[in-house]
């Protein structure tokens, strides 16, 4: 928590209550400025010199920062009260600057990353003067290899790059570890007058590279290619383009940090189980192809991912959650926001998630030149739009949000929030999620003004723990006296249906369930199910012998959900040697009556073995006549007499 927080009414422009703030916030707020970023910026000097302070002033961080570089300070921490509250057409917006402030007071959690190493090995690939020139530019800065197409005559030898010609028939990897195959691969012989000849076409050829330019003018390499790092494409007929793409690349030398978006717990996965696929939402989805399969489980490649969330966010079994930041860190947002808005004297707020680039800037633009959001509506900036699936839409209307309008990015994909909205009302009862797909900020302004309150929870819940459990907590918030909430196919949650005339008990389901939530009694043939624990991966489905499981996506709200209940059981059969209790009464008799009469069991006493306990059928085989376990009769055991009869025979 900041020493001290710097506020400012952007010249007469806003309404600040300092000491208001102070008192609902718990932070020490300064008298209410003017000029912080001009005539008062002495101020910032000052409260700069003791450390550890907050300045809320978004538009212009970059001049405070420099001024803490400059002085040799702690860089200080900034929030924006003025865009998102305080430049709007509704007069109060107290209760929001309030809920804003405390929310931008607390601690960041460290972000993971790794490093990323470009040694500048260039593959441009092109035809033409476009790509010659490309790759004269980038020479001085990189080590640059042109590829042209199959059958491209080389006129003279290339002066600080190589050139080859041929054909690339494959590509992966990203910035720092591309790896590529050509055919019909030729290369530059050095030397000779005249045009250089060039050696045998070669196919399979393989390489490396860190960073790939393509020129081509044709399809992208990569899916979601503007996603692939180190992977630069330009319309070669555009100058301007090209020449972005050759700054881009001149630049994409030495160490980088990649964030870890995500995080992989391999033992909680449900892709398959006995080479019998289930889950593979994540799969389904991923823009970049950063997750693969592997074995069991599913891989996430790091290099690749670029931060999307919408694994997490679809993710049945919390083995993907995304962490850049992780749920966690988002449900204690949403419960502070709500929290001091309901202390600060406000009562219905609403959320609007929106991301840093898109989201961000129309609520700028929006704020300066027009209406700015309406006094109830909190904007929540999240890292990545599709990571906010509907467990956090749940969370923020069971933490006391009326509302939630998730406002999408031109560079979102639309599949996973779409589906996670329409669970998430499914959920809350009502239609309380929407998506807006707005590019214009009045629009937005006017979706907001106009839109139709919905009811506040009576007792705000505080949402905490796994993505499941606050689904679950908010669900049952959300509609009080409900027991059971019909859901959409597809859904992480419900029950397992099981055909009792089809069903054997042969428990397959049970040794494969991934989550645990079938399974069986060790002392009498019975199949189980706990609904909470089911992902509806769909895999006991899939392997059971007689097709007698169907899913049903629902959520069950009562306590009835959270235990163990009989969905299946028969009559245990008794050994009719030892009356010992195995297998279950049906099967065994089903059985004896198919084998009567087989070449295998010719008489009444191998037809009774398969009545028996383990125990007692391995002691009835061993007495039975012509046992093919039985060996002759032993021998008499020889005596010293034995040997001196022999030699007195002898």
């Amino acid at each position: 928590m900041p020493n001290h927080v710097l506020i400012c009414d952007c010249l007469g422009s806003q309404r600040v209550d300092g000491d208001s703030l102070s008192e609902v916030t718990g932070l020490s707020c300064s008298a209410c400025h003017t000029s912080l970023c001009d005539r008062e910026i002495g101020a910032v000097e000052a409260a700069l010199a003791q450390g550890d302070i907050l300045v809320a002033c978004q538009q212009e961080a970059a001049r405070f920062s420099e001024l803490a570089e400059d002085l040799g300070a702690d860089q200080p921490g900034f929030v924006d009260l003025r865009d998102r509250a305080g430049w709007t057409e509704d007069a109060a917006a107290f209760a929001k600057q309030a809920a804003l402030l405390a929310e931008g007071a607390r601690a960041q959690p460290q972000a993971r990353a790794m490093e990323i190493t470009s040694a500048g090995t260039c593959l441009v690939l092109g035809a033409g003067e476009v790509a010659v020139q490309a790759a004269q530019d980038l020479a001085p800065i990189l080590g640059v290899t042109l590829l042209m197409p199959e059958g491209w005559e080389v006129d003279r030898p290339p002066r600080g790059f190589d050139v080859v010609t041929g054909r690339l028939t494959h590509a992966t990897g990203s910035l720092g570890s591309f790896e590529t195959r050509f055919d019909a691969l030729r290369q530059v012989i050095p030397g000779g007058r005249g045009a250089p000849d060039m050696t045998s076409p070669q196919n399979g050829a393989l390489s490396s590279c860190d960073i790939i330019l393509d020129l081509r003018g044709a399809g992208p390499l990569f899916a979601a290619d503007a996603k692939r790092d180190g992977y630069l494409r330009a319309d070669p007929g555009s100058v301007r383009a090209v020449a972005e793409a050759v700054l881009a690349a001149s630049h994409l030398v030495g160490s980088f940090e990649k964030p870890l978006y995500v995080r992989l717990d391999t033992t909680l996965c449900a892709h398959s189980r006995a080479e019998q696929v289930a889950c593979t939402n994540c799969l389904d989805l991923c823009p970049t192809g950063a997750i693969t399969p592997n074995g069991e489980h599913v891989a996430v490649d790091p290099a690749i991912c670029a931060g999307c969330g919408a694994c997490s966010a679809v993710c049945p079994s919390g083995a993907i959650s995304f962490d850049a930041p992780p749920p966690e860190d988002t449900f204690a947002r949403l419960n502070l926001l709500a929290a001091t808005y309901r202390k600060a004297g406000g009562t219905a707020p609403r959320l609007l998630v929106h991301d840093a680039d898109h989201g961000a800037e129309m609520i700028r633009l929006s704020a300066r030149f027009g209406r700015g959001l309406p006094a109830d509506t909190i904007p929540l900036e999240v890292a990545a739009l599709a990571a906010f699936g509907h467990a956090e839409a749940l969370a923020a209307l069971g933490a006391g949000f009326s509302d939630v309008d998730i406002l999408l990015s031109p560079r979102t994909e639309r599949e996973a929030p779409i589906a996670q909205t329409a669970l998430a009302n499914a959920l809350a009862g009502r239609e309380a999620v929407r998506l807006l797909d707005l590019n214009d900020p009045d629009a937005l302004s006017d979706a907001l003004y106009d839109a139709t309150r919905g009811p506040v929870v009576a007792t705000p819940a505080l949402q905490m723990g796994r993505r499941r459990q606050v689904a679950r907590l908010a669900a049952k918030t959300l509609n009080p006296g409900a027991e059971v909430i019909d859901l959409p196919t597809g859904a992480p949650y419900g029950a397992v249906l099981v055909d009792t005339d089809a069903c054997t008990l042969c428990l397959s389901c049970v040794s494969l369930c991934p989550s645990g939530a079938l399974g069986d009694n060790p002392d009498l043939p019975q199949l189980r199910f706990q609904e909470d624990a089911c992902l509806q991966c769909g895999l006991c489905a899939n392997i059971c012998p007689e097709d007698a499981i169907t899913l049903k996506p629902r959520m069950d709200l009562t306590d009835a959900a959270l235990t163990q209940k009989v969905v299946n059981e028969e009559e245990p059969f008794a050994c009719i040697s030892c009356g010992t209790l195995f297998g279950t009464k049906s099967t065994i008799e089903a059985i004896t009556r198919k084998l009567e009469g087989h070449s295998m069991f010719p008489n009444p006493d191998a037809l009774r073995m398969i009545q028996m306990c383990d125990t007692c059928r391995v002691g009835a085989q061993y007495h039975s006549q012509n046992n093919p376990f039985a060996g002759g009769e032993r021998p008499k055991p020889r005596t010293s007499e034995d040997y001196f009869s022999n030699r007195k025979d002898h």
